[in-house]
Order: structure tokens, then C-alpha cells, then sequence
């Protein structure tokens, strides 16, 4: 069984993606609970929230892709 490097490489670029969202999200999370007190905290809140969802989802589709390059179908 041979695996298919384009969607390999494909799957890499969606993981690579999903790390610097997986730190960033938690980052801004904390940044707006600490200021409450600022009028922009649930725009914050809801960037902070957005930013692990799409984490979670790249990282779930890029090893979801690497699967699938090493495996086939």
C-alpha cells in the first residue's frame, strides 16, 4: 500500500494550520475574561471561542486526510 503524498501533503497544511489556532484560542479566551470590565469583552469572547472551534475542526480534517493518505480509502 503506497501513500498518496499530495493528499499527505495536504493534510500536513490543514495540521499546520490548526496548531497556531490551538494556542491563539485559549489566549484570547483568557483575555477576555480578565477584561470584563471593557465594552468589547463578548466580541473578544466570541473571536477566543471561533478561533478553537476552527482549531478543533482543521485538526480533525487534517488527520482525517492524513488517514486517508496512508490508507486509502
Amino acid at each position: 500500500m503506497k501513500t498518496n503524498r499530495e493528499v499527505l501533503a495536504q493534510g500536513i497544511k490543514y495540521m499546520a494550520w490548526a496548531l497556531p489556532l490551538l494556542f491563539v484560542g485559549p489566549s484570547v479566551i483568557y483575555n477576555a475574561f480578565i477584561n470584563k470590565q471593557n465594552n468589547w469583552h463578548y466580541l473578544v469572547l466570541v473571536l477566543g471561542i471561533g478561533c478553537c472551534i476552527g482549531a478543533i475542526y482543521l485538526a480533525f480534517k487534517g488527520l482525517q486526510t492524513i488517514m486517508k493518505s496512508l490508507f486509502g480509502n
